[in-house]
């Protein structure tokens, strides 16, 4: 089904929101991060209330895990368990994004997705994993853009991986990260997933 009018305006508000929000990383930060970090969740595990956190990671975090959690350098470098998670701002339909939260209600009851906790449970996990696949579309195209509009060499002065994930489906960040990052540039993160 086409996206309307609601729908494209809650995808571009995510993009242009995300790609907003790595712009604001901390210019002392910069020439330390090695990975942008896109954490798909949702507010009390909710499928209706989804967001994407918007963060990063850094050499300094990397060198102090390996010295205090992790003695593999793979694994403190790639595995977002060992990542800087909290903290960051979010995006989507959470409190602190009135717009975002808006066009997503607006989006989901556009299309007959949106139910309430009082509704008959009959549907809703099919309209809940629809919600979800949808976000997840959202998502990627937030970070394609970080790549195709030239968001990272902008802020950065160079390219980054972008790693998309889930804490809730492990694993899933792979096929994720692959998709939506330029060949080449998350081949150190591929390498370390695949061995």
């Amino acid at each position: 089904m086409p996206a309307g009018p609601a729908a494209a305006g809650f995808r571009e508000h995510v993009v242009r929101g995300v790609c907003h929000q790595v712009e604001r990383f901390p210019a002392g930060l910069r020439p330390d991060i090695y990975v942008v970090s896109l954490r798909v969740d949702h507010v009390d595990q909710d499928p209706r209330l989804p967001y994407v956190a918007v963060g990063h990671n850094t050499r300094q975090e990397v060198r102090r895990v390996l010295t205090q959690e992790c003695s593999h350098e793979g694994t403190a470098t790639w595995e977002y368990a060992y990542w800087q998670l909290e903290g960051f701002a979010r995006v989507g339909h959470v409190p602190e994004d009135r717009t975002g939260t808006a066009l997503h209600l607006a989006e989901a009851r556009a299309q007959g997705l949106w139910y309430d906790e009082d509704e008959q449970e009959d549907g809703n996990d099919d309209r809940g994993d629809r919600l979800g696949r949808d976000f997840d579309e959202v998502c990627a195209a937030a970070a394609r853009a970080l790549h195709d509009e030239g968001w990272l060499r902008s802020v950065f002065g160079r390219i980054l991986p972008v790693v998309l994930f889930d804490m809730d489906r492990p694993g899933w960040e792979v096929e994720a990260s692959e998709a939506v990052n330029p060949p080449g540039v998350i081949d150190g993160f591929l390498r370390h997933h695949r061995t």
